[in-house]
């Protein structure tokens, strides 16, 4: 049976959108389940913040249903639903960031962790938990991205939309968006350097029973030397 999103696709957008102003409750479904996770992604990479995000979409999801005839298809769906999401989280944080030096002053946003699905479920307990620190060192290095950055990135290599996408996302030139794609990846691939250098040197170890098991065997073969 086809996923909800793998339906959608089966409908275009104009039809998708008919159906839904018909008040097919499918066609809402269908339309969330589709863009969903690219727009968590996307006011994620905005808020830094995992609950923030969903709100946010949610949000938008309202918004954009209660403005769903003036949707013309002059841009594809998603994008249509990517530049409310936009607004809505940008909004937000405004707001928040007035509220804040408003009554307590300037704070440091706290960085949260995205939560990304993970699709290869290994059953081995130490790969899983290798894997999670992983995702959890390249989800804190992408949180630590200057959002100008942090928002590329998060479109082009998570969400994989092209260069030409982003550009009409973020309202960008495509030479913006690869200078800072470039600048996101040297960022993050520096903070991950930084961040594992001082333990590479521990990686690989031999050591113990494995050390001691390797030099008898060694030592047996010498004496056969004699």
């Amino acid at each position: 049976m086809k996923s909800s999103p793998e339906v959608a696709a089966s409908y275009n957008d104009i039809e998708l959108v008919r159906r839904a102003l018909a008040r097919d409750d499918a066609a809402f479904r269908m339309i969330m389940e589709a863009h969903n996770r690219r727009l968590y992604r996307i006011a994620r990479s905005i808020t830094k913040n995992d609950d923030d995000a969903e709100d946010i979409v949610q949000e938008a999801y309202i918004r954009a249903f209660r403005h769903l005839a003036s949707f013309r298809g002059e841009c594809s769906l998603s994008t249509w639903l990517c530049r409310i999401t936009i607004n809505e989280a940008v909004g937000r944080m405004r707001r928040e960031r007035t509220m804040v030096h408003e009554f307590f002053g300037a704070l440091p946003a706290k960085s949260q962790i995205i939560k990304f699905p993970r699709t290869n479920e290994s059953g081995d307990p130490e790969k899983t938990m290798a894997q999670d620190q992983i995702l959890r060192l390249v989800e804190s290095a992408i949180d630590r991205l200057p959002e100008k950055f942090r928002v590329v990135f998060m479109a082009r290599v998570i969400e994989g939309l092209s260069t030409e996408e982003t550009a009409d996302l973020f309202h960008l030139r495509p030479e913006t968006v690869k200078t800072r794609l470039h600048r996101a990846r040297r960022l993050i691939r520096d903070e991950i350097e930084n961040r594992i250098g001082p333990h590479l040197m521990d990686a690989f170890p031999f050591a113990g029973s494995r050390c001691a098991r390797m030099t008898d065997a060694v030592l047996q073969r010498v004496i056969t030397f004699k």
